[in-house]
């Protein structure tokens, strides 16, 4: 006997009038209770919404969409290609958004200006509610212009218009907790290796360096910039130990070294370990960015400065979506601080 092998029919969406039904109320009190609208007891409201929950009722978005004039979509722009940090912003602006019903559409525009005009616009074609434009990094504006697009727009991560407003991680913030961290370990001389001066970050972390070894009466050295890469962190290593000692005449060399991110840390201790040199024994080691991918594997897992991108991404969801429901925000540029990651690398303080 051959078995029925046709498929089951697809279950019905359960329908408003069925919930209203089923508490015992008018189709257009259900639909008010759970649209958070009319005048009713919070009992009848919240027996309608436990009813619409037990019954598994979803509610129609298109419709309500055009109830509200509202699409309950944020357009997310970014040219981070790799994702390192455009991910964990928009896994903050998810979670800021996602209690009041709304979706986040992402789009790369890279760092082709045709490619982001195109995303602006099918975003505006979609009729989002606002847009969050995010980068790799925070002094470059993303290749396109979002002024005076009709909808609220945030910058998170990326160099703002004039008078937008913008969430920033405080690097300066963040510098200081590690050469801080550094100083109360009981490190002395303390260097500095970080990326590309043509970033502003940069010089803000190396002149946050410079101010908290002057504060503590340490010797002050100039940090060694170079490129974002192991590569470049160990090559690093050879200048500050086989170079002219950057302390004083004495010849001393680092007990600490101070890495712009965690790819520059990962190949200073690379190159320490080379030379025979124990770390955090010997020599200290911070980096920045908390990669975890990175920080964890490395070998002892590596102390590093983050920039709690998460928590920045939720503040611009925040922000974004009380200026779509009508309350004011002023521009500029928020800082939010950083913090210290501690793990294995840069030691115990004395008597730890």
């Amino acid at each position: 006997m051959a078995s029925d092998t046709s498929p089951a029919p697809a279950k019905q969406p359960i329908t408003l009038r069925e919930v209203a039904a089923m508490a015992g109320v008018s189709v257009a009190t259900a639909s008010k209770a759970l649209n958070g609208q009319g005048r009713m007891t919070a009992e009848t409201r919240q027996r309608i919404r436990e009813t619409a929950q037990r019954l598994g009722f979803r509610p129609n978005s298109l419709a309500q969409s055009l109830l509200r004039r509202r699409s309950f979509t944020v357009g997310l722009l970014t040219n981070d290609t790799y994702g390192r940090f455009s991910l964990p912003v928009m896994s903050g602006i998810s979670d800021a958004l996602v209690d009041a019903g709304v979706s986040v559409f992402m789009c790369n525009v890279e760092d082709d200006p045709r490619l982001a005009q195109l995303h602006v616009e099918a975003m505006l074609d979609k009729r989002i509610d606002g847009i969050i434009a995010s980068g790799k990094r925070i002094d470059r504006h993303l290749p396109v212009d979002l002024a005076n697009l009709g909808v609220p727009v945030i910058y998170a991560f990326s160099q703002p218009d004039p008078d937008a407003i913008a969430f920033v991680s405080d690097d300066a913030g963040g510098a200081r907790l590690a050469v801080e961290h550094f100083c109360r370990l009981g490190r002395r001389r303390i260097a500095h290796v970080s990326g590309p001066a043509s970033f502003a970050v940069v010089n803000e972390r190396a002149q946050a360096f410079r101010d908290v070894l002057a504060a503590h009466g340490l010797p002050v050295s100039e940090p060694l910039l170079g490129s974002w890469s192991e590569a470049w962190g160990h090559e690093a290593v050879g200048k500050l130990f086989d170079g002219p000692t950057l302390f004083n005449k004495k010849g001393e060399k680092p007990d600490a070294v101070f890495c712009g991110n965690d790819q520059i840390a990962r190949g200073v201790i690379d190159a320490l370990r080379e030379r025979g040199l124990g770390v955090p024994g010997d020599v200290g080691v911070i980096g920045f960015d908390n990669w975890e991918i990175v920080a964890e594997a490395t070998r002892p897992p590596l102390t590093s400065v983050d920039m709690n991108l998460a928590a920045l991404g939720r503040e611009a969801g925040l922000t974004l979506l009380s200026l779509v429901g009508g309350q004011p925000a002023a521009p500029g540029i928020r800082k939010l601080p950083c913090r210290l990651v501690v793990r294995q690398s840069c030691g115990r303080p004395p008597g730890g």
